[in-house]
């Protein structure tokens, strides 16, 4: 069974799948989105999830590093369960505390341009929560 990844931000969710053992995740693709339109990435996400054979859902939840849900964990709860309602799939949340900063990290080591990395930033912070996930979960 593969996993998705979510990074799920106001104007985009990254992407990221796992492969079919559960062990390693890959960023996939960043979807666009309308964070006000909780529908906006339905059909696109729908798609992903039918072509990949997706079985469960892993959405990174942006903790305050005090462990407390401000904002945007709150934003990514509500996701989580319209996602699971939507798609019909287990969905975890997943403490994704500092996870983009790991991703930004990741990108300058690979010696990326500042625009580049704005194109892939969203995939790669998904596939880092993905990885953490899977590496705890085996």
């Amino acid at each position: 069974m593969k996993i998705i990844g979510l990074d799920v931000g106001s104007k985009t969710i990254g992407v990221a799948i796992s492969d079919a053992l559960g062990w390693t995740a890959q960023g996939l693709t960043t979807i666009k989105w309308d964070e006000n339109d909780i529908h906006s990435a339905d059909e696109t996400l729908k798609k992903i999830i039918l072509e990949h054979e997706i079985g469960k859902a892993v959405i990174g939840l942006p903790k305050n590093m005090n462990g407390t849900i401000g904002e945007r964990g709150t934003a990514s709860q509500l996701y989580a369960e319209h996602v699971k309602n939507t798609h019909h799939i287990p969905v975890v949340l997943w403490d994704e505390r500092l996870s983009t900063i790991a991703a930004e990290r990741v990108l300058l080591e690979a010696d990326m341009s500042r625009n580049k990395r704005k194109k892939v930033i969203d995939k790669v912070a998904a596939a880092v929560i993905l990885q953490g996930y899977l590496d705890q979960k085996g």
